[in-house]
């Protein structure tokens, strides 16, 4: 009987022995397995936002290049004067006179068969909580409405501070959301989780309301209409998306015009008053402050609270660091990055409690930095791809203490694995990031030629990472994307012009256009289209001959061409295929195409006016 028990207890403790040696090597693979796949996601995270922050560069200097044309350009006529005010409307203060033609919404109609939202000024809630579901059931407001509630939006946000302050007495807490990037769904999980604006249930939304997605107009309307109702609960900040120049690359006015073809001029040249006249900054309890980008070590309160509006400010733009000081961002092109001893001397010149900012998309959104001193909310979930991140939003009692709380709007991410949303994220990333090498492909050639003395072909792993860096200047961990970019069967040296060969193979299968063409478009076209749109200066859809003369003049003065009116128009009429009197995007793009085609089937020095056109026009401001 002993010996039958001490046998039984034997068994027993080994069992437990190889249990608990089974379970330290699971949780040890576990272990390593998460260790990879957050790798692969902050890898994946580092693509993104480098790609976002070149595009975001290339938009700056763009915006620069065409301001520079305009400061040294002298107008001959009233006709030219007229023109630049049109094309750079955002630069100037627009008079009462032109606001209320704009907002001439009463002599617009509906009619009988509309079956959208109605609304009626004042506003009342059940106005407001009409608009979202209808919203939610992909219904459109009526141009009359938009007008008219841009037109009411606009008288309240000129009567406000450029720094709102907000008291948590009034309220039983303050919910402050982050940028939402036209992401209708987004805004109404925060709704519906957090429940609808209210007395009791106050909302400061932090800016970024447009571009990006779908549903901007959707969202405008929405925060608009809440703001009315709930003046003393309801504020928004500016972001830097609330800018008609940025709204031209990142499609926010592409999308007004394609909702309102006929009404879409007057809403687009109402909006970029209304974006000019929201709030820089929202001050809880004299003791949070909220803005959209950041501070810098010049950050005055008192003067910016007396700053002309209409003029953009860096505190749309800045971005923390873990680093002291503070230094120009030139990683995004605008603003600056903050150290957190800048942070500190804000916080103890005000004595605030901490700062909350949003601007930055966070895998969990949001992040805490500067010793819990700065506070980031990203309200977009699933704003590179479906399961990239989190949406979050803040809730602050009187005690002031951060409450967050995440979600995901989209049904799908509840679906999938970790490993199947970072796999899903990742070959989006990848996607993007062989894009954007291809679209480097002569600049990475001639690279590469420098590290191969020899001319055998071959390069090393190491000199392919550098000189694909030194093209492309993203910041990227490139040997360690090198197998999941590269198909080669030996780690020891890449034959360099049979892999671009292979990117280009990946995008001629999308496109039936020569490869270095669509090269070359792959480069420019948000550049070229945000040109477009920018000569385009009454949003047409089309340049018509007259805008395209001016914006010549603009060019030929910059590169010092003397060219006849007659010439220019000759130049216009031959980019005009159709022969309808304009040009549309697809003919603009077209002319670009053959100009870069004749360039390189031919001498250099055939065409000086073709080179000097893409210099200025498109090239130059993304290469700097």
């Amino acid at each position: 009987m002993g010996s039958g028990t001490s046998t039984q207890h034997h068994f027993a403790f080994q069992n437990a022995e190889k249990a608990f040696k089974a379970a330290a090597l699971i949780q040890r693979w576990y272990r390593r397995y998460r260790a990879r796949l957050e790798m692969r996601r902050q890898c994946t995270w580092s693509i993104f936002q480098s790609i976002e922050y070149a595009g975001q560069q290339d938009q700056v200097k763009l915006h620069n290049f065409f301001s520079y044309l305009v400061d040294h350009f002298t107008p001959s006529c009233h006709n030219e004067r007229d023109f630049l005010n049109r094309m750079f409307a955002e630069e100037r203060v627009p008079q009462d006179s032109e606001m209320e033609k704009c907002s001439d919404y009463e002599s617009i109609e509906v009619p009988d068969n509309y079956t959208g939202p109605h609304l009626s000024f004042p506003l009342l809630p059940d106005h407001a909580t009409a608009l979202v579901e209808a919203f939610r059931l992909k219904q459109q407001l009526h141009a009359r409405y938009v007008l008219n509630l841009l037109h009411e939006t606009r008288k309240h946000l000129v009567q406000l501070p450029n720094i709102n302050r907000v008291s948590t007495c009034y309220s039983e807490e303050i919910t402050v959301c982050g940028d939402l990037h036209g992401q209708l769904d987004d805004l109404i999980f925060i709704f519906y989780k957090n429940g609808l604006p209210s007395p009791e249930r106050a909302y400061v939304f932090n800016g970024d309301f447009v571009d990006r997605g779908k549903d901007s107009v959707e969202i405008l309307m929405v925060l608009f209409a809440f703001m009315l109702v709930y003046p003393k609960e309801f504020h928004l900040n500016r972001g830097n998306h609330e800018d008609h120049m940025v709204n031209l690359r990142y499609g926010f006015t592409k999308e007004v015009m394609h909702k309102y073809k006929t009404h879409g001029k007057k809403i687009l040249k109402i909006l970029q008053d209304v974006f000019c006249w929201l709030p820089l900054a929202t001050l809880i309890d004299e003791k949070v402050l909220i803005l959209h980008g950041g501070v810098s070590d010049m950050t005055d309160l008192e003067l910016l609270s007396k700053l002309d509006r209409h003029k953009v400010v860096d505190i749309l733009w800045s971005d923390p660091m873990a680093q002291e000081g503070c230094k120009a961002n030139t990683f995004r092109g605008g603003g600056c990055y903050f150290g957190p001893n800048v942070t500190k001397g804000l916080l103890q010149k005000y004595n605030l409690q901490f700062l909350i900012r949003s601007h930055e998309c966070k895998p969990e959104g949001y992040e805490f930095c500067h010793s819990r001193k700065v506070l980031t909310i990203f309200s977009a979930s699933n704003y590179y791809e479906v399961g990239s991140n989190r949406g979050a939003y803040v809730k602050l009692g009187p005690a002031l203490t951060p409450h967050i709380v995440q979600y995901q709007a989209n049904k799908m991410t509840h679906t999938l694995t970790m490993r199947q949303r970072i796999s899903r994220v990742e070959e989006s990333a990848l996607r993007a990031l062989r894009e954007k090498l291809f679209a480097h492909s002569s600049e990475l050639l001639e690279e590469f030629k420098k590290h191969d003395k020899d001319k055998t072909g071959l390069i090393t792993p190491s000199d392919w990472a550098a000189a694909v860096e030194s093209v492309l200047h993203l910041g990227l961990p490139w040997r360690m994307l090198r197998p999941q970019l590269v198909n080669s069967s030996t780690d020891s040296m890449l034959e360099y012009k049979s892999w671009l060969e292979d990117l280009a193979r990946e995008q001629l299968s999308h496109e039936n256009i020569q490869s270095s063409l669509l090269e070359t478009l792959y480069r420019n076209r948000s550049n070229l289209e945000t040109i477009f749109r920018i000569i385009d200066s009454d949003h047409s859809g089309f340049i018509s001959l007259d805008e395209f003369r001016q914006t010549w003049k603009l060019f030929s003065s910059h590169m010092k061409i003397d060219i006849t009116d007659d010439c220019v128009c000759d130049l216009a009429r031959s980019i005009d295929f159709k022969k309808d009197g304009h040009i549309d995007i697809n003919e603009f793009l077209e002319a670009f195409r053959l100009v870069d085609q004749s360039c390189a089937e031919g001498n250099g020095s055939d065409c000086p006016q073709a080179t000097n056109t893409n210099d200025s026009g498109s090239s130059r401001p993304g290469t700097h």
